[in-house]
């Protein structure tokens, strides 16, 4: 460290820019022992055809910081390597790939997260702060509600714009949501630019949309699904994965039509149960509901062996945070007649405030890293690898 540093400072002079010190991140306990583990994978390849991160591991002889972080994120702990592994704990070597790099995953949300001073929520984003923060604001809102008028009401044809102008809402949701997309973003680009393996190809970008859309690599390497709990093998994982994501993909898409719906054609709300709006939100809604509570059961029941069990609070807080937005969303709903209404409202634009709010630094983060990791491997993979580089 003290060579790289001197010879930073020597750069800087010779450039004319005086004594200044390019900042090196050092490799932390966590992905030290990634490293050790991929060395001792290396030597063996008898997951080589699992999934993406052993092809991209045997393109390497060593593994620095940013191998392996991309490393990390390619995993998508799908538990089969560690089942596999004749390595694997009580051996003395004690190799455990997908907790190794569950823990190095962590880190790297936290290091390139956007603004750096709030890297540290990821470690505090648990399931009591995702309920205390989304209680907090229903409170907060149903409070407002009470000071104007009443919680339990009539309203006529369930108009909720009755209890919260259209324009309040847009400036309550707008601002959360802009600095959430922003921060991911940043985020993403600095895990990108850290080791970037050359120009996106439309055949690369194809390839890595359909690896994130099919969820590829969660089937176990051999297509009979991941190891949750014991060494059989399931589909659930999966599947409710993709119920989770494409109930989410829906919801939103009911929110982005809606806003077309009231600012291109001047339709507003609330519409009819036929309506675009709320046939993508009412089947979005339900898929997201039964996703999240099946990712919910299977991660009660997950070996502790393959998650890292000080990420649980994080990763539970966001599935609860999930389904609650579903659930209260499709009761409100169901109940807009009745009233109910005003409470219920309070109640889901809490919970909703509350999963943007926590966005940028929670279990969303996984997937957009994910993704960036997949389009680095569908890059690199067309590209000649380091072994053969220095063979030439």
């Amino acid at each position: 460290m003290q060579q790289l540093e001197a010879l930073s400072r020597e750069a800087a002079a010779l450039a004319g820019g005086g004594p200044r010190v390019i900042p090196i991140r050092a490799i932390t306990a966590e992905e030290s022992e990634v490293a050790r583990v991929m060395q001792i994978c290396n030597a063996c390849r008898y997951c080589e055809g699992f999934c993406a991160v052993f092809p991209a591991m045997t393109r390497r002889l060593d593994f620095g910081k940013a191998d392996v972080n991309f490393l990390a994120n390619l995993c998508h702990n799908c538990g089969a390597c560690l089942h596999a592994c004749q390595y694997a704990p009580p051996h003395e070597f004690a190799v455990n790939v997908p907790q190794a790099m569950a823990k190095v995953r962590l880190q790297t949300y936290a290091e390139y997260a956007w603004p750096p001073k709030l890297g540290a929520l990821y470690k505090r984003n648990g399931l009591t702060l995702a309920l205390a923060l989304a209680g907090g604001l229903a409170l907060f809102m149903a409070l407002a509600v009470a000071l104007h008028g009443s919680l339990w009401r009539q309203l006529p044809a369930g108009d909720f714009y009755a209890i919260f102008p259209h324009k309040l809402m847009v400036a309550l949701f707008a601002p959360i949501f802009l600095f959430a997309t922003l921060a991911l973003a940043l985020g993403v680009r600095r895990f990108w630019t850290d080791d970037t393996p050359g120009p996106v190809t439309a055949a690369a970008g194809a390839e890595a949309t359909q690896d994130v859309l099919r969820l590829k690599y969660l089937d176990g390497g051999h297509g009979d699904g991941c190891n949750n709990e014991d060494d059989a093998f399931t589909r659930s994982r999966r599947r409710f994965h993709h119920l989770s994501f494409y109930g989410f993909m829906l919801c939103f898409a009911a929110t982005a039509v809606a806003t077309l719906y009231h600012y291109v054609f001047g339709w507003s709300a609330p519409y009819d149960f036929s309506s675009l709006p709320k046939l993508l939100g009412t089947v979005g809604g339900l898929s997201l509901m039964v996703g999240s509570a099946g990712l919910l059961r299977l991660n009660l029941r997950r070996h502790p062996l393959q998650q890292d069990l000080t990420q649980r609070p994080m990763d539970r807080g966001f599935i609860v945070l999930l389904f609650l937005v579903a659930s209260s969303g499709l009761t409100l709903m169901l109940l807009r007649q009745t009233p109910a209404l005003p409470l219920l409202l309070c109640l889901h634009l809490g919970c909703v405030m509350a999963l943007f709010a926590t966005l940028p630094y929670g279990k969303f983060a996984h997937g957009i890293y994910r993704s960036a990791a997949l389009l680095k491997w569908a890059v690199e993979r067309r590209r000649p690898s380091r072994l053969q580089l220095a063979d030439d």
